[in-house]
């Protein structure tokens, strides 16, 4: 009888052991995230803007009829549809919460493409060159902020994106100084 409680109390002992050394799942569990306020607003902004990248560049290959525009919309959805995965893997590593329903623009940016959506001709192409020209300016902003951010992560992401970022501003500003 001693000895099956000695065996129980050691088999107890050593699923309680296993169970608490798997730190990932304890984290994973209590969702607690592993960045500061600063990781988690870069993370979300960084979404938020690749999201809407790639509503107006859906937008744009749709509605316009200027071939640089075109292709500058679907350069627009091929990059950040790969820039939104690198920030969507970092915020699930980093258990950082985005929206449950991914495909959601916040109210602004929305609008902005819904504003995009009743436009057509050189007007259309002239609101989301100049969209684009703002939006890249201050996602540029963001991102050079965090490039001296503590989370290596996020600074490695941020690093790697700017000369991407940079490319999609002057392309954008060349595009809308050709439009009349």
């Amino acid at each position: 009888m001693k000895n099956i409680l000695s065996l129980s109390a050691v088999a107890l002992l050593a699923i309680s052991i296993t169970a608490c050394n798997d730190n990932r799942r304890a984290k994973n569990y209590n969702e607690k995230t592993l960045v500061d306020d600063q990781g988690i607003g870069f993370i979300k902004e960084a979404h938020e803007a690749s999201l809407t990248e790639i509503k107006a560049g859906t937008v744009a290959q749709a509605k316009s009829q200027n071939p640089r525009v075109i292709s500058f919309a679907k350069m627009m959805v091929s990059d950040h549809k790969s820039m939104g995965s690198e920030v969507k893997k970092l915020a699930t590593d980093k258990y950082v919460n985005l929206k449950m329903d991914t495909d959601t623009l916040n109210p602004e940016h929305q609008q902005m493409v819904v504003g995009l959506n009743k436009m057509s001709g050189p007007a259309f192409d002239k609101a989301y060159m100049q969209m684009m020209v703002a939006d890249h300016a201050k996602v540029i902003e963001l991102f050079r902020k965090n490039t001296d951010n503590r989370i290596t992560e996020i600074k490695k992401l941020a690093e790697k994106s700017l000369p991407k970022l940079n490319m999609h501003l002057d392309s954008a500003k060349a595009i809308n100084a050709s439009l009349k």
